[in-house]
């Protein structure tokens, strides 16, 4: 929670001087507070999701965007390498510089999750090629369902137009249970 006077946050925490003059070492009392007018308000600067925001109304990055210097030259990946003497030193590769969005990033998430849910039948599908013992129709469809979710969910991120619609997919998600 935050503290505000008026249309000011203040910080109950640190010494405070009214308009006339009198100071307080700190407005931790609520009798205190009450009296010089101080509410008690949600803080707005913390009401936001930081998966998705850097701040309040500030969203992350949505697409992947190739990187570029002030002067709008492409930036390249460095590698160690040798400069124009033979030492050693930091050069440019040969792969563009891509700062990732969340799209990439909620795509990688969703095939991790796929991933980390089959994991746990893969024996069921070694097995099966390796002796020939049929898969049971209950692994099947589990690990079907997992696929066509991950499937469901990788196609609706990549369709999203902006943050709320990200949000919207993230949070309808719906893994399949063993």
């Amino acid at each position: 929670m935050a503290f505000k006077l008026g249309d000011k946050f203040i910080n109950i925490d640190r010494p405070f001087v009214t308009e006339d003059g009198v100071k307080y070492p700190h407005l931790r009392n609520p009798e205190v507070r009450a009296s010089l007018g101080v509410i008690e308000t949600p803080d707005e600067t913390q009401n936001f999701d930081q998966r998705f925001f850097w701040g309040v109304g500030n969203p992350k990055l949505l697409n992947d965007r190739e990187e570029v210097d002030e002067n709008g030259n492409p930036m390249w990946v460095k590698v160690l390498g040798t400069n124009d003497k033979g030492d050693p030193a930091m050069v440019d590769s040969d792969k563009r510089l891509v700062t990732k969005g969340l799209k990439s990033q909620w795509t990688a998430q969703v095939k991790a999750t796929a991933g980390s849910l089959l994991a746990q039948t893969d024996w069921y599908i070694i097995r099966s090629a390796e002796r020939q013992v049929a898969v049971p129709e209950s692994v099947a469809g589990y690990r079907a369902a997992v696929v066509a979710e991950a499937d469901r969910l990788e196609a609706a991120i990549a369709a999203c137009a902006d943050v709320p619609a990200l949000i919207a997919v993230v949070s309808a998600m719906n893994w399949p249970e063993a």
